[in-house]
């Protein structure tokens, strides 16, 4: 924070007006963005390359079963974090150099969780156009009245005939890329048939503990924390009110940073592990500005 910033942030704020309120914030947010995210990265690689060594570890009777199974729960529960920062090109802005490493990242982290890059690009950049329009925003459907609400609704959107399913579609046809809608169709035939060759060749069990159930533990986590908990109640529409700071019982490293979830949505060009310095000086403003903010 520059001493300017400090000097007025430590002022009354309510005497200054709604661009003097903005520029002060862009300067915060400026402070925090444009650095490398090595955390991202890492984070993706180290974390499908940790995945993947326990296939072979289990398969060989090196890892017991139950340890993998723990292992790759927590995998699958990591997997989306380094592809969100890659969807809203954080690694690398089309034109730059690393841009092939913004999709590398985005690639090599989304197919874990049988869903293309693309389609999650598409489908979150939809959601910070539309944060709780129930006709627009795809995760609408993860509103609910409460948590215990959130996560069975997200366990009922798992089912075939979810509406989660049908508002993604409806966001690829109206961005004219139907051809994901295909390429989503590949992934999920792919994924079950690498399941149905690994049971036929006698690794059912396997299967089913290193990837199927680890993913079906790990959406719904991925939706409450990435989606509910974030934009509860869900039912104001703006840039101030669409989301909001909250406290974690579990931690902001527990809830995959999402208490500071504002500043995401308000500058998603800051990366995920800069967000939290970046809502301890940028909180002065939000107060001034009305925003809910938790005790954090």
């Amino acid at each position: 924070m520059t001493a300017a910033t400090g000097d007025i942030l430590s002022a009354d704020l309510s005497s200054l007006s709604d661009a003097q309120l903005m520029k002060l914030e862009r300067q915060i947010a400026k402070k925090h963005s444009g650095m490398f995210p090595w955390l991202m990265v890492i984070w993706a690689f180290g974390n499908l390359l940790c995945w993947l060594a326990v296939w072979p570890l289990v398969l060989l009777d090196i890892m017991p079963l139950w340890l993998g199974f723990i292992v790759a729960t927590i995998n699958m529960s990591m997997v989306y974090l380094p592809t969100h920062d890659a969807q809203h090109d954080i690694i690398a802005r089309p034109g730059q150099k690393l841009r092939w490493l913004n999709e590398w990242v985005g690639h090599a982290t989304s197919w874990m969780i049988i869903l293309p890059f693309e389609v999650l690009r598409v489908t979150h950049l939809d959601h910070h156009r539309h944060a709780n329009d129930p006709e627009l925003d795809p995760d609408y459907t993860s509103h609910a009245a409460g948590p215990w609400a959130a996560l069975w609704r997200t366990v009922k959107e798992r089912q075939p005939k979810g509406q989660r399913q049908n508002d993604y579609l409806a966001s690829l046809e109206r961005h004219d890329r139907q051809g994901l809608i295909l390429l989503t169709l590949a992934y999920k035939l792919g994924f079950f048939a690498i399941l149905f060759t690994l049971a036929w060749t006698g690794f059912a069990l396997e299967a089913f503990f290193l990837w199927w159930l680890p993913l079906q533990i790990a959406m719904p986590y991925l939706v409450f924390y990435l989606s509910w908990a974030p934009h509860h109640p869900g039912t104001a529409r703006g840039r101030y009110t669409e989301t909001r700071s909250w406290k974690s019982a579990i931690g902001n490293i527990g809830s995959m940073g999402m208490q500071f979830h504002i500043v995401h949505h308000l500058h998603p060009y800051i990366p995920l592990d800069r967000t939290p310095a970046a809502y301890r000086e940028m909180r002065p403003l939000l107060v001034a500005r009305g925003c809910e903010l938790g005790d954090n």
